[in-house]
């Protein structure tokens, strides 16, 4: 192909990535380098005609204003907001690390710092529904494709249901069933004699709630990839396996899982990314208390009362993106070896 018209085709894909990708990602890293303006204020005195004069401090919205408009991004702050407490808190770590404190208790206080209590449950989840739902979505695309042809249909139409609820419906009607007056909730409470039991009075019940209720949702858009896959196996190579003896699971192993190799290197790299955003089932499950992601500290920081956190807000994508990039790192440079790169 003509580099001129290899040029032409691409072009417009260049445009997109740039205007929809690149930019914001820019606006958002130039972003988390400032801070609000400091509110101006100015020392007024009122005194009464009999006497006596009363001081008080009072915000001069008008100069605060005209700064704003000068400066629109705001006080230039550098990386100050990374090192903060809410964010990589290096300060705070290098306190814990100098405590005279055992290790258990320092990975503890660790822990209870905002950012390393919302990465961990992001890691987490990320790293446990991946897999989990990828192997689940395999096997019920393994056992739909050998289904009779009169009921494939009806069995895919029911294996994408959670596919079909958006996941913030879906979370809260799983949220309603797991309370102690839901279906869940009172089934559980009954099976175990406690009525005092509750999957989400538990930070270890809700994680686990969480992750189910994760592996749930995954799993379809793995198993839909999966089976479209399977109809591209080679029938030959699958017949002439079954002539030689091979059992149902030597066939999976040595003839289909090679040939949906590709396809499961695509299904990861789209989960990881997926799933390292977690948000929505934090709100749904109303698990703030017990699991927070580094998404949940996006849209708190966006939504605080007292006043929008940009700048908070861009450091936490900025760091979210960052460890995106690293978890999925190994992945690419082990496709790009396949593909005859060298690195």
């Amino acid at each position: 192909m003509p580099h001129r018209t290899f040029l032409a085709f691409i072009l417009p894909s260049i445009v997109a990535m740039l205007l929809f990708i690149a930019t914001p990602i820019v606006s958002i890293v130039v972003q988390s380098l400032y801070i609000q303006h400091d509110k101006i204020l100015v020392m007024s005195e009122t005194c009464q005609p009999l006497g006596g004069c009363v001081k008080e401090t009072r915000v001069d919205s008008e100069a605060t204003e005209k700064i704003r408009r000068e400066q629109p991004l705001g006080k230039f702050n550098g990386f100050g907001i990374y090192e903060d407490h809410n964010h990589l808190a290096f300060l705070d770590i290098g306190n814990i690390v100098s405590a005279n404190a055992g290790f258990f208790e320092k990975v503890s206080r660790l822990y209870d710092l905002p950012f390393y209590r919302a990465l961990v449950f992001t890691l987490t989840y990320a790293l446990t529904v991946t897999p989990l739902a990828m192997c689940l979505g395999f096997v019920i695309a393994l056992a739909v494709n050998a289904v009779p042809k009169f009921i494939k249909g009806p069995v895919i139409f029911f294996s994408l249901l959670p596919m079909v609820v958006t996941p913030l419906i879906g979370s809260l009607v799983v949220f309603w069933m797991i309370n102690a007056e839901g279906i869940l909730g009172a089934a559980i409470q009954h099976i175990t004699n406690n009525p005092d039991l509750s999957l989400k009075a538990s930070p270890t019940m809700t994680w686990i709630t969480l992750i189910c209720y994760g592996i749930w949702t995954n799993a379809p858009f793995s198993f839909i990839v999966f089976y479209s896959g399977l109809q591209t196996v080679p029938s030959d190579t699958m017949e002439s396996a079954m002539i030689d003896g091979a059992s149902r699971f030597q066939r999976v192993r040595f003839v289909i899982l090679p040939t949906l190799l590709p396809l499961a290197v695509f299904v990861t790299l789209v989960q990881l990314m997926d799933n390292f955003r977690v948000l929505e089932p934090i709100i749904g499950f109303n698990a703030a208390a017990n699991a927070t992601s580094l998404s949940y500290s996006i849209y708190t920081a966006l939504n605080n009362q007292s006043a929008q956190l940009f700048s908070s807000a861009a450091a936490t994508s900025v760091l979210t993106i960052t460890g995106v990039i690293i978890l999925l790192t190994p992945i690419l440079i082990r496709t790009a070896r396949e593909f005859g790169f060298r690195t």
